[in-house]
């Protein structure tokens, strides 16, 4: 029982498969509180983009609506809003937003389109899940964090409104151009501050939410032998990995075959490509086969006269004993001895006679 709960238990980090699979499930690691960082510090460009006739042009605009709608809203009620001066004036700022909060996400993961997240589950109106909820790590994460802005934003306010706050009484007595300068320069020194601390915020928040991301999606060792299974334990793949091999194996043994000192045969089947020069301590493997293998490494041994030398119980022991590219066992150094010793004392006599 103890080894069956090990083996489903999730202690193995995630495979490249899995963590690919959950992209396209479009689980990914998101954090909130970058989204909000984002559009926070995409409104600090706002403030630039809003002119002193643009604003008198929305207050006109608004003033005008507020009239109309006091007289219970006549037909002519759109005419203060159709003229284009809310767009005139806000365009560009909505744009600029509208594109942090795409930054916002773009920044954590990678483009995700996926309907999985669309589907009805059950789970999500489980009174289980819903109390764990409540009550997990998330949770108590997000109160920490709340708690933390409110105080962090309290303090933030206070420390720059506070040196103001006789001008501030001033402010409802003024003009509203007069009053965009002002506006302006308080907004922009909030925004900073307020962006500072966000940031620390939404980094602690995004490290917090990997982690739990993470975790979620490490494997069990049965899931791990599974997947396993699935891809490289898959027949197919394995007999293609197979067939790959045998064809780059062949390739090089033909290419061997040319330096081979003899090659020992039956002549029928088996066929042993032997190297052997002065110095080594015993013959080596170059190449062999069976049957159209054989044969094709006789042929190219004939193209290059290479002696061919019939011996059917060396040919077949040799095959089954010794591997491409290894030195012959010891129990063949004599059988194998003569032969090469004949090979090369019929090579010096033939040396000799043209001589």
């Amino acid at each position: 029982m103890a080894d069956e709960s090990d083996d489903t238990e999730k202690t193995e980090d995630p495979t490249q498969k899995r963590l690919d699979d959950a992209l396209e499930r479009g689980d990914v690691a998101k954090s909130q509180e970058v989204n909000t960082w984002f559009v926070i510090a995409g409104a600090t460009l706002v403030p630039p983009f809003v002119r002193h006739d643009g604003v008198a042009r929305l207050y006109e605009t608004a003033r005008r609506l507020a009239a109309e709608m006091g007289m219970d809203l006549p037909e002519t009620a759109t005419g203060g809003v159709s003229d284009g001066n809310f767009a005139a004036a806000l365009g560009v700022p909505l744009l600029l937003l509208m594109m942090a909060a795409v930054a916002g996400n773009i920044v954590q993961h990678r483009f995700v389109w996926s309907g999985e997240t669309l589907k009805p589950k059950f789970s999500k109106i489980s009174m289980l899940s819903g109390a764990k909820r409540i009550f997990g790590k998330q949770a108590a994460a997000n109160f920490a964090k709340g708690l933390f802005k409110v105080l962090a934003l309290g303090a933030v306010m206070t420390a720059v409104l506070w040196p103001e706050r006789s001008r501030l009484d001033a402010m409802v007595r003024l003009d509203p151009n007069a009053l965009l300068g002002i506006t302006k320069s308080l907004t922009l020194q909030l925004l900073g501050a307020v962006i500072v601390m966000l940031a620390l915020v939404a980094i602690a928040d995004y490290l917090f939410q990997y982690r739990q991301w993470f975790e979620r999606q490490k494997m069990s060792l049965r899931e791990m032998k599974e997947e396993f299974k699935q891809s490289e334990g898959d027949p197919h793949i394995k007999a293609r990995i197979r067939q790959l091999r045998h064809v780059r194996m062949k390739k090089r043994m033909m290419a061997a075959v040319p330096q081979a000192s003899v090659i020992i045969t039956n002549p029928t089947h088996y066929s042993v490509a032997l190297s052997y020069e002065r110095g080594m301590s015993a013959p080596v493997c170059v190449a062999k086969g069976v049957d159209n293998i054989a044969l094709k490494i006789r042929e190219i041994a004939r193209e290059h006269d290479i002696p061919v030398v019939e011996n059917v119980p060396l040919a077949r022991a040799l095959y089954a004993a010794v591997e491409v590219d290894d030195e012959i066992p010891v129990e063949h150094y004599h059988a194998v001895a003569e032969i090469i010793g004949y090979i090369i004392g019929l090579k010096r006599g033939l040396s000799g006679r043209r001589v």
